[in-house]
């Protein structure tokens, strides 16, 4: 997985073609003025685009945005995003008034090298989601080369990142292999100490990540909502806190795999509930109040957390520590963060909540890698082969 075994565009002659690229441009619109709110996910595809355009192709975009569900739905369509990508790259970008049909099929015969057309919603299509071979066909009819540069959106199997490549040869862009590679390197050949640091809500949605990273780490700290079960499996009474009840066995096997690797909170900010206003306390994590819940962790988890992170080579970061959207309760994962950020250790993060408070905290740009994708680094973390990279072509 570290080495990377998949052709790029680096790889084919590209001069005179018209090259479909999957990008991922899921970007937040601002609720007032629908502008792009957000836009790292557009910049980090500008390497690949510009490559391309450099090197003499007319580039054909496609994407997806929301969740439309196979229905034409106005407030998702991806004219916002054209133009935010026109300001990036400087030169016009042709917005096409759908993913298929006649219109595009004659703007795409129409495009010259050095130009740029964006698809609108893929799934404004049902064929998208279902992988449907007639949608993905339609697509491919648009181009003569498929370049997939949306880690994003490599876990799903869909018309555009999996059905797409029976059509057309298909290779990475560079954004999938910065993604890949970087990812991979850490978790086949890390350099050590390598430590894991885990948050969220739910040992449920994390389990498979902490069994793969279990033998790979040296350290494993857990945090978030999630330490709760963990620390209710110890015994320890939580209070109103979140705990899965049904995974305390889980929990319990993880800790016996895990002996000293595993590093759980030792204090916790409580409050009677997630709200803004609400009071919150630092307690120690055995004196958690009967009407009280655990929702960041304390300041003397966030040393010890920072105590064996700063000292590692490596740390790969997915969830945040704490109820990040209320900004007092997004302080232990804002905390940690800055003393990675100025610790020499190789910091991958990812995660969307996670991204999102340390984009929140200006600290996002401090790590030394900030994975786009969310599901994606997650399935990767749990050693799973991502379907739309398996169906690229191999060097």
């Amino acid at each position: 997985m570290g080495e990377f075994d998949k052709k790029t565009v680096a790889d084919v002659d590209v001069a005179g073609k018209k090259v479909l690229v999957r990008v991922d441009f899921n970007v937040p619109l601002d609720k007032a003025t629908g502008a792009v709110a957000d836009d790292r996910r557009i910049r980090e595809a500008l390497p690949t685009i510009r490559y391309l355009l450099d090197h003499g192709a007319a580039v054909i975009l496609m994407s997806h945005l929301g969740r439309p569900e196979g229905k034409v739905v106005p407030k998702y369509s991806l004219c916002p995003v054209a133009t935010r990508l026109g300001e990036l790259l400087g030169r016009p970008v042709l917005m096409a008034p759908d993913a298929v049909g006649p219109k595009v099929q004659e703007m795409a015969r129409q495009l010259n090298p050095g130009q740029v057309m964006l698809l609108e919603n893929l799934r404004f299509h049902p064929g998208e989601e279902a992988n449907d071979l007639t949608f993905a066909r339609e697509l491919a009819s648009l181009g003569d080369l498929y370049v997939n540069d949306a880690f994003g959106t490599a876990h799903r199997a869909h018309a555009s990142t999996v059905g797409i490549t029976q059509f057309l040869p298909a290779v990475a862009g560079f954004l999938m292999e910065k993604e890949l590679k970087t990812l991979g390197e850490a978790l086949e050949n890390p350099a050590r100490p390598f430590v894991a640091i885990i948050g969220g809500a739910k040992i449920s949605t994390k389990i498979a990540v902490l069994r793969n990273l279990l033998p790979k780490v040296d350290h494993l700290l857990v945090g978030g909502a999630m330490a709760n079960t963990f620390l209710a499996a110890k015994g320890l009474s939580m209070g109103k806190s979140l705990v899965e009840r049904d995974k305390l066995d889980v929990a319990r096997d993880v800790m016996r795999e895990a002996g000293d690797k595993l590093v759980l909170p030792v204090d916790v900010v409580v409050a009677p509930e997630p709200t803004p206003g609400a009071p919150t306390s630092v307690v120690s994590v055995n004196a958690v109040p009967a009407d009280q819940m655990a929702l960041d962790v304390g300041p003397g988890t966030v040393a010890e957390f920072a105590r064996i992170a700063t000292a590692a080579k490596t740390v790969v970061w997915n969830g945040p520590l704490g109820y990040y959207e209320i900004p007092k309760l997004a302080e232990g994962t804002r905390a940690l963060a800055a003393l990675l950020a100025k610790s020499p250790a190789k910091t991958i993060v990812g995660g969307g909540d996670l991204v999102a408070a340390l984009e929140a905290a200006g600290l996002a740009d401090k790590m030394s890698f900030v994975s786009t994708g969310g599901g994606a680094s997650l399935e990767l973390l749990e050693g799973k082969t991502l379907p739309g990279v398996a169906a690229l072509k191999n060097k």
